[in-house]
């Protein structure tokens, strides 16, 4: 329930939570007429109210799974001792079968599960109870139709799973429209600033370069300071690069067509190429290929995407270890996986790839990967990310293949 951040939201879930504890204390305050003195079942409809109202108006402020799992298994001890004190309140029964809906309102899957066969089992306790225990007939609602009176509760608890899957998926649904809408407002924001000041930092960039190239190779300066230019001219091209990353996301050239790919023979050159990158810093490649891949792709942005992918791995990967690039046809799909064996990702970061400036590298930009997902999207395809800790990370991307 991140909506109770917004102050408006707050002070309605305040209003709302208060008249619930008003009611539970108005019933508490009836219950004195029913009860002969200051039983025990007394005492616990108190302490539930109590522990219930505590965990209701601290809830906003301590956010976590255990407390509204706290929150939910009160709520149950509440109505259901409800259910035990006052047999004669057979509205009662109808509170019980709405009690996992409560999870509902905290927009959590685990716990709405919990709920729901946790109810399902008290359910059957109290049913069994009613039938072989009490023999006073308490609960004249239930015996009078006991086979009925089941089949209905039952029956709610089944329309209330299908009311919050339909929920849960279509919330899902949304969030993921709005985590695509954010994506593109950034593209947006990136092409602005491209087509304002790219060109106005590369020409500098490439008189400054120019000079410096010039100063390293006069043989009027000492070896040393020629070193410092080489290395300033390194740091010019890194400029070089993000500037050119910057224009290929702000103006994507339009003139590169699909086109009929092998993606065996793409992969064997990526990797040939990048071989000797992998083995400066003692690592290796494992290619597997089957044949008749084909994909409908520029090959130009398909060796970009394939070099970007193989390359982040290679880099994410301990020194002596493997990095296995495998590829095979599931019915209409050609899958490629890249899989490395070096620290992995959390679950947050893996979520933040692909966004402008998030990059996991020293001095990386993330625009690389974020050009990568751009040429996924343009072909109709599929990039996921598995990462663990400590457990490496594998990338699998999918293109339609192409039959005909």
């Amino acid at each position: 329930m991140k909506e109770l951040h917004s102050q408006m939201n707050r002070k309605t879930y305040y209003i709302s939570m208060l008249t619930i504890i008003a009611l539970m204390l108005s019933g508490l305050v009836l219950s004195t007429t029913e009860l002969n003195g200051v039983t025990v079942g007394y005492v616990v409809h108190c302490l539930c109210i109590t522990v219930l109202t505590v965990c209701l108006l601290l809830y906003p402020k301590v956010e976590t799974f255990p407390f509204r799992l706290s929150i939910i298994l009160m709520g149950f001890a509440y109505f259901y001792t409800l259910s035990f004190l006052y047999p004669q309140s057979w509205t009662t029964y109808i509170l019980i079968c709405l009690l996992p809906a409560l999870a509902i309102l905290f927009y959590d899957l685990k716990l709405f599960y919990l709920s729901l066969i946790l109810n399902g089992i008290l359910i059957l306790i109290t049913f069994g109870y009613n039938l072989l225990y009490n023999q006073e007939n308490e609960y004249a609602y239930i015996h009078t139709d006991v086979v009925g009176n089941f089949i209905n509760i039952m029956g709610s608890q089944v329309i209330l799973f299908l009311i919050f899957h339909l929920t849960f998926s279509r919330m899902r649904k949304q969030e993921l429209y709005f985590e695509q809408l954010q994506q593109s407002e950034r593209l947006k924001m990136i092409a602005h600033l491209t087509a304002a000041v790219a060109h106005e930092i590369r020409n500098p960039v490439t008189v400054v370069r120019g000079f410096l190239q010039l100063y390293r190779e006069d043989a009027s300066f000492e070896q040393p300071v020629r070193n410092k230019f080489a290395l300033m001219i390194d740091e010019l091209n890194t400029v070089e690069q993000v500037t050119s990353q910057f224009l290929t996301l702000a103006k994507p050239n339009r003139e590169l067509r699909p086109e009929k790919v092998d993606v065996k023979e793409v992969l064997e050159g990526v990797t040939g190429l990048l071989s000797s990158y992998a083995m400066l810093s003692n690592k290796h490649m494992e290619v597997q290929v089957e044949e008749d891949c084909i994909i409908l792709i520029n090959t130009i942005e398909f060796k970009q995407l394939l070099i970007n992918l193989i390359k982040n791995a290679l880099e994410a990967s301990d020194a002596g270890t493997t990095v296995q690039v495998t590829t095979k046809r599931e019915k209409q799909w050609v899958e490629m996986r890249i899989t490395d064996q070096g620290s992995g990702m959390t679950e947050e970061e893996v979520k933040s790839l692909g966004t402008p400036f998030y990059s996991l590298k020293t001095n990386g930009t993330g625009l690389g990967l974020m050009i990568c997902y751009n040429i996924v999207e343009k072909y109709e395809g599929t990039i996921e990310y598995h990462s663990a800790k400590g457990q490496g990370t594998s990338v699998t991307i999918r293109f339609l293949a192409k039959t005909d």
